[in-house]
């Protein structure tokens, strides 16, 4: 389980930029895609940094 606390961060950055490959793939119809994807990667920085901080 801690493993994943680990890494929990690096998986949202990375579905983070998923989105961005499907919103840039596809026409863009709104900026939802945008701001999803912005705060998975933000949110993913931030979980990755405070969860290992406490997780060790």
């Amino acid at each position: 389980m801690n493993q994943f606390l680990k890494n929990f961060g690096i998986i949202m950055i990375i579905i983070g930029v998923a989105v961005l490959a499907f919103y840039t793939l596809n026409t863009p119809v709104s900026n939802t895609p945008l701001v999803l994807a912005g705060l998975l990667m933000v949110g993913g920085v931030a979980a990755h940094i405070i969860l290992n901080r406490v997780v060790e």
